[in-house]
């Protein structure tokens, strides 16, 4: 086969790549919508996710070991997270109650010894229960929350290429982390540590987890958004910057 037939072969070989894997794209998309405020737009995910498909196949090495569905995956999500992190479409009010909620939780914590419950951090914060609740539902509407958001990336926002550029120390670093984070999601109230695995370990969305625990999705939303301050609160020392 000539060189100019072997290029066109493998332009063939990776549109066929993209047009099968086009519904995943869709897949992650809708997948993503679960946990994102109505003004984020399915299609504007899904043209996102689309280019990072694209990027997949044209990159895409298969003697690396890694399929190509989960070498797709991870470029379509990261394109998709970056699509939304661009346009910071999340009030400052909701950026400033999450740090303010991660800070009562905190002190909370330090100063009793124990885990901080609902009425403890409204109480610091010095609003209701009632207001406390409302609060934790605009942060978790306001931003994409995630483990990535505790200040160092999941696998999931990788690439192969990086992957293969980690140093020993980074590596180290990033087990140590997290060993650590292990550690934190131990210490939380059970029902939170069962609403962290059931959304990234099982993906389920809020509704189901709801369904699970018998309680609504919005009581669901607040228990990720508190689990999740609490996290960042425990591994404050591991962030370099809020």
């Amino acid at each position: 086969m000539s060189n100019k037939a072997a290029v066109y072969q493998q332009q063939i070989d990776k549109n066929q790549l993209v047009e099968r894997h086009a519904p995943l794209v869709k897949r992650i998309a809708h997948h993503l919508m679960a946990r994102l405020p109505a003004s984020v737009l399915v299609d504007d995910l899904i043209q996102a996710g689309m280019i990072g498909l694209l990027e997949a196949a044209k990159n895409f090495d298969g003697s690396k070991g890694a399929s190509f569905e989960t070498f797709a995956g991870i470029r379509i999500r990261g394109a998709m997270l970056d699509e939304i992190r661009k346009g910071d479409w999340t009030p400052r009010s909701v950026h400033k109650n999450s740090r303010a909620i991660t800070d009562a939780i905190n002190r909370v914590e330090k100063a009793t010894g124990r885990d901080a419950r609902d009425t403890d951090v409204a109480e610091m914060l010095q609003v209701s229960v009632q207001d406390y609740h409302q609060m934790l539902n605009e942060v978790n509407a306001g931003k994409l929350i995630g483990i990535e958001d505790l200040g160092v990336s999941e696998d999931v926002l990788s690439n192969e290429e990086t992957k293969g550029s980690d140093t020993p120390y980074e590596e180290m670093v990033q087990g140590s982390f997290q060993k650590a984070l292990a550690r934190a999601i131990t210490t939380l109230p059970e029902r939170e540590a069962i609403v962290l695995s059931l959304y990234y370990d099982e993906e389920l969305n809020l509704r189901e987890i709801g369904e699970v625990l018998e309680v609504s999705e919005s009581r669901v939303s607040q228990i990720h958004s508190q689990a999740m301050l609490k996290l960042k609160s425990k591994m404050q020392s591991w962030r370099v910057v809020d």
